[in-house]
């Protein structure tokens, strides 16, 4: 059976194009485009044929299936012929059970997907191995690609850099200056993109990189092209398969350009239409106060207007006028979805409060724990519910955050939680007196 996708409108326009077609708005209204897939071809097999067929490749050495992207590359990107993937062993992140932060929560199951457990440290590999091998693809067979050019708040950079860098392909990153972690801002470098640092805010890269890419030659590796989001949405569908394809009922993502929303209700999407499930997850987008345009359309009625994002811990998903703001808001209303917000203070005492638990998070990912905090509190989300969070980033790229929130420096917030060094001369009664201190600490703060 051959499996077919194509881009079409999301708005419905007629028309189809090709995959390695560089276009990513729809010619006839302008807007965003998706992938469309062959479901009826794709019903050639049943919902447990599927299954079987995911399972039997999961993590397993066949070239290229070991990936759980690749893996399931029918429901993906059919027509990239195996020698043009780019692959890094992307997904099979671990899916762990928070029990003890959940317990602290009042909740049956909590878990955590660690998509930071990939190879540049963030859920964004997902999507970039599809789109680079596409792109090689294009080359193979003679289309004019110079580069691949992105605009990025860390973690999309750092991903493109290390695939375009595997597949020979010329890479550009474009980066508001001072506003990305040192560690993403090593990645690029350190993977020989070329990276142009601009005295601007995410939304300013993001207009200068969309006008590059009607260049001839330079080919958009942000959200807004689709091809990624047909990585991303299987995050999703390995959340599912890791619950032996049981559906969840609450997923918790952090957002900020939005793409990741509607990828994550297109895989729950593709499978229900498959069969492989009959059931739906509510889906909770979580951003930070300073950057939170979503939020504020959800509390008017999905009315939406761009805003002037703030300095945020979160500098991921500090982000005015995400690209990808339709499809997060059609995912949400199509998945009974709500929309929470986290001060600096939430977030930052999130991630600490789930480290104390054993856990090492990004701030984005305090975020989402924030919003789940606040959404055990109203009683919106119940106890019995199997609920998991996204957590899109590796919590290593943000030592410079953890330092300064238990050295009591992030300004605006009190780390209620800070652990602090104890210096000490080189003597034993001085190290026991602070070990007795400690003892006595942790057992006025446990009575």
């Amino acid at each position: 059976m051959e499996y077919r996708a194509v881009f079409k409108c999301i708005a419905g326009c007629q028309g189809e194009y090709d995959l390695e077609q560089p276009l990513y708005r729809c010619p006839t209204c302008g807007d965003l485009l998706e992938v469309a897939h062959d479901l009826d071809a794709l019903r050639s097999r049943r919902a447990d044929e599927w299954k079987q067929v995911f399972d039997d490749r999961y993590k397993r050495t066949e070239w290229p299936y070991g990936s759980a992207v690749w893996g399931k590359k029918e429901w993906v990107c059919p027509g990239v012929r195996d020698e043009n993937i780019v692959s890094m062993d992307e997904g099979g992140t671990n899916l762990m059970w928070a029990e003890r932060f959940g317990r602290e929560l009042g909740m049956d199951e909590l878990w955590i997907k660690m998509c930071g457990q990939s190879h540049t440290g963030s859920f964004k590999d997902l999507g970039m191995t599809v789109l680079v091998s596409v792109v090689r693809q294009m080359i193979a067979d003679k289309k004019p690609v110079r580069a691949v050019a992105c605009a990025s708040t860390g973690d999309t950079s750092a991903s493109l850099a290390a695939y375009a860098a595997a597949a020979e392909i010329p890479s550009i990153v474009i980066l508001p200056r001072g506003k990305v972690s040192t560690a993403q801002l090593v990645q690029p470098l350190a993977n020989g993109a070329l990276v142009l640092s601009l005295d601007t805010d995410f939304d300013g890269c993001m207009a200068i990189v969309q006008r590059l890419s009607v260049e001839e030659g330079v080919y958009l590796a942000n959200s807004m092209n689709s091809l990624r989001l047909e990585g991303q949405k299987t995050v999703g569908i390995e959340i599912v398969q890791q619950f032996d394809w049981s559906v969840p009922d609450v997923i918790i993502i952090p957002g900020g350009n939005l793409g990741n929303v509607s990828a994550l209700g297109a895989g729950f999407d593709m499978m229900e239409a498959l069969g492989l499930i009959t059931k739906r997850p509510r889906i909770v987008v979580a951003q930070a106060a300073a950057a939170n345009p979503l939020y504020l359309a959800y509390k008017n009625n999905w009315e939406f207007h761009a805003v002037t994002a703030k300095p945020t811990l979160a500098s991921a998903i500090q982000i005015g006028n995400p690209v990808s703001v339709k499809k997060a808001i059609r995912a949400l209303q199509k998945y009974n979805g709500i929309v929470e917000q986290a001060t600096e203070s939430e977030l930052a005492d999130a991630s600490a409060r789930a480290d104390r638990t054993g856990m090492f998070n990004c701030p984005h990912t305090g975020v989402a724990l924030a919003a789940l905090i606040k959404l055990r509190e109203q009683g919106r989300i119940k106890p019995h519910e199997r609920v998991v969070v996204i957590s899109t980033a590796n919590g290593l790229k943000f030592t410079d955050f953890k330092v300064a929130y238990h050295s009591g420096t992030l300004a605006d917030v009190k780390s209620r939680l800070a652990n602090a060094p104890v210096d000490l001369p080189n003597d034993y009664d001085a190290v026991r007196r602070a070990i007795d201190t400690a003892e006595k600490k942790t057992q006025t703060v446990g009575r």
